[in-house]
């Protein structure tokens, strides 16, 4: 089983316990809007660009708009239930490169959205594959950087996120390393540089 599969599962109880209402770690999202984005992904194709477009904001709006009218249990159903036959993210190796990371991601915005969270405890064949999403997308995510990024693993594994004359290491689980590559602050992990550099990363913009 994928880590796409192993999260769209996992991520599919959370939203059962959590409800409609629930905050998350995307900006003015509840635990509502954050499962309408996931079908409109795999399930409005022609809306989805408007998830990454601003232009095109509007119309990814309406399609999520449209799941408004579908209980929530429901909701929660097709989400498990994988894309329909007919969407791109059905083949299963579509569906294992386009969702790993995004439901991990998500997974841990939904989760995080609750006061009192914690890490989820290590889980070997899941961080390995969470790990390698992080090596494969670290340069991407770090680009505006200002300054150098390593992302290390406890076990002092390391990949290079960007070079830079000052140099921010930040070291944790993989999942804590994926969430601030695409991001998200709600993390726990070590920072180690200049005081100065490491403010100057905090400040930057990652992500896509």
């Amino acid at each position: 089983m994928s880590l796409a599969s192993r999260e769209r599962a996992e991520l599919s109880d959370e939203f059962d316990r959590a409800g409609p209402d629930r905050p998350t770690l995307c900006e003015g999202w509840t635990a509502r809007d954050l499962l309408a984005h996931l079908l409109v992904r795999e399930r409005v194709p022609w809306a989805a660009p408007g998830i990454v477009v601003p232009a095109l904001a509007p119309v990814a709006v309406r399609a999520m708009r449209s799941y408004d009218s579908v209980s929530w249990p429901d909701r929660v159903g097709l989400l498990r239930s994988g894309p329909p036959v007919w969407s791109p993210m059905r083949p299963a190796r579509v569906d294992a490169a386009a969702n790993g990371a995004e439901f991990v991601v998500h997974h841990e915005d939904l989760r995080r959205g609750k006061p009192g969270w914690e890490p989820r405890p290590p889980e070997p064949a899941r961080d390995v594959e969470v790990w390698a999403q992080v090596q494969r997308a670290a340069r991407m995510m770090y680009r505006r950087s200002p300054v150098g990024v390593v992302l290390r693993l406890p076990s002092g594994e390391q990949v290079q996120a960007k070079s830079g004359s000052g140099v921010v290491t930040l070291t944790g689980e993989p999942i804590e390393l994926l969430l601030h590559a695409f991001g998200r602050n709600e993390v726990r992990l070590e920072r180690d540089g200049a005081a100065s550099d490491v403010a100057a990363l905090a400040a930057s913009s990652r992500g896509i």
